[in-house]
């Protein structure tokens, strides 16, 4: 069977906007009229099944009773709920079906990469009000990305920083130099071809902003960009290609893989004897 190379990857969240509005139609609703019984807005009911919103418990409840579907969508919820913000939710699905992930890091780790150490300085830094056990939480939820690298048929990983990331001290220097030697040590075992941006090189194409780039086997491939509180996919074919585009240009501006390796070791060991 010949595979459509220009479909999009459907998460988990759009295959269930895509089964409500399915059942919507089947009962002869429109999203107004849908709305109307959930006691919300036919924007919301949009959302819902376009994917980029998920009903909270009691509307998929109310969304059951008007479409008489006997629970499916409130039963479905559950396993939806997710552990991430919801602009990065839709990421971490992804994350499981791409076939390559190029990753470009601005000022911080990638969060894949990170150690429990510097994930957690990572999280102390922006609550202003925390209890070790939340961030206990937040640093396991982290840290279990790392778990796609160790996979059988984990994607192709290019990971490409700016020299900033080696240069801002995130908690202790012993902090830092753990967090530096894990990268290396991924870069010189295979998990991930490493390349680094140097100050040296000045300006250039991706400085602006964090970004991924997914490819996928069967579907069109995506982009991610990031800010404070807020995440954004992108599937749209212009966008997509300007983004592979930019990152191109930022990883040819690079240090070579060799010489990008002897940069974090160097950094790495310069925390290992530095002070805290």
């Amino acid at each position: 069977m010949r595979l459509d190379k220009a479909r999009k990857p459907r998460t988990q969240r759009e295959k269930y906007g895509e089964e409500l509005r399915l059942r919507r139609t089947a009962a002869q609703l429109t999203q107004e009229g849908l709305g109307e019984q959930v006691v919300c807005s036919p924007t919301l009911i949009s959302h819902f099944e376009a994917g980029r919103r998920l009903p909270k418990p009691d509307d998929a409840e109310r969304i059951d009773r008007a479409l008489g579907t006997d629970g499916f969508f409130a039963r479905w919820l559950e396993d939806l709920e997710s552990t991430y913000f919801e602009g990065f939710a839709a990421v971490a699905e992804l994350e499981q079906q791409a076939t390559l992930i190029q990753q470009f890091a601005l000022s911080l780790v990638p969060g894949m990469l990170q150690t429990p150490e510097y994930a957690r300085e990572i999280f102390r830094a922006y609550r202003p009000n925390y209890t070790p056990d939340e961030l206990d939480r937040e640093v396991v939820i982290r840290t279990a990305r790392s778990q796609l690298l160790d996979k059988p048929a984990a994607p192709v990983m290019w990971t490409l920083l700016d020299e900033a990331v080696l240069r801002r001290r995130v908690g202790g220097s012993r902090t830092m130099a753990g967090q530096l030697h894990k990268i290396a040590d991924l870069a010189e075992n295979g998990r991930l071809r490493l390349h680094v941006l140097s100050f040296a090189r000045g300006a250039h194409a991706l400085q602006q902003s964090l970004l991924t780039l997914m490819s996928f086997a069967d579907s069109a491939p995506v982009a991610y960009v990031e800010g404070l509180l807020t995440g954004h996919v992108m599937d749209d074919p212009a966008l997509v290609s300007a983004s592979q585009t930019a990152y191109a240009l930022a990883l040819s501006d690079a240090l070579s893989q060799q010489e990008s390796l002897a940069l974090v070791r160097a950094a790495a060991e310069e925390y290992a004897h530095g002070q805290e």
